[in-house]
């Protein structure tokens, strides 16, 4: 019986990890378990699936090492396994936008159109928030915010923003930012600041692509 080639046994196990990020619902439950850990149930309700369907997901991810389970009382909580998990998921959309020419209109229908401006840099950012040149703002929803954020962040949710203009200061550049490039959250914020006569700007990514990267962060803190 022929040995089996350890270098073919070694892609099985990556073929295994692919498969697993070969959906996108999956991939939308990283995202969101890159901001925080959370439960079934609340994942089911953020993405619109069924609790069924969201533990199926859940259980592929887990079997290709890409999330861990923790109970606590009744309640079973996700979260990624690890950081690494980011950066992965960093390098799947930059090789697609850069080979897959159908992202091209998904991304000129909505994110081009919505904000055709360069965004800021994670380098850029660091920059300005150490000269205290920027007011840097999470547009996530609080709990999320609450779980990690970028320095000096404040805590302003999108459904919150037309509310809450006059805590904004228009002397000054703002950089919104919140779950990831495709997040919409950032988008809408910006949009809504620049139409009020703000100097605003997008993050270049999310929190999870700023932790992942080894940049500060805060965990903790009260919201405005």
């Amino acid at each position: 019986m022929a040995i089996e080639s350890p270098k073919r046994a070694a892609f099985e196990h990556l073929a295994a990890v692919a498969r697993a990020l070969g959906s996108a619902h999956r991939l939308e439950l990283l995202e969101l378990l890159a901001q925080k850990e959370r439960t079934v149930e609340a994942l089911a309700g953020l993405t619109g699936l069924s609790i069924a369907n969201t533990s199926q997901h859940l259980q592929t991810l887990r079997r290709a090492g890409l999330v861990v389970a923790r109970r606590s009382g009744r309640q079973v909580f996700y979260h990624l396994a690890d950081q690494e998990i980011v950066l992965l998921l960093s390098a799947l959309r930059r090789v697609t936008e850069r080979n897959v020419s159908a992202i091209e209109k998904v991304l000129n229908s909505y994110f081009r159109e919505r904000d055709s401006l360069e965004p800021i840099s994670r380098k850029e950012l660091l920059r300005r928030i150490h000269q205290g040149t920027v007011t840097v703002i999470d547009t996530r929803p609080v709990e999320e915010f609450n779980a990690g954020h970028l320095p000096g962040a404040l805590s302003l949710p999108l459904t919150e923003v037309k509310r809450r203009l006059r805590e904004l200061p228009r002397d000054r550049e703002i950089v919104a930012y919140c779950r990831g490039p495709y997040c919409i959250l950032s988008y809408e914020a910006v949009a809504e600041l620049r139409k009020r006569g703000f100097k605003a700007l997008r993050l270049e990514d999310g929190f999870p692509e700023w932790k992942a990267a080894g940049l500060p962060v805060e965990t903790n803190s009260p919201t405005v």
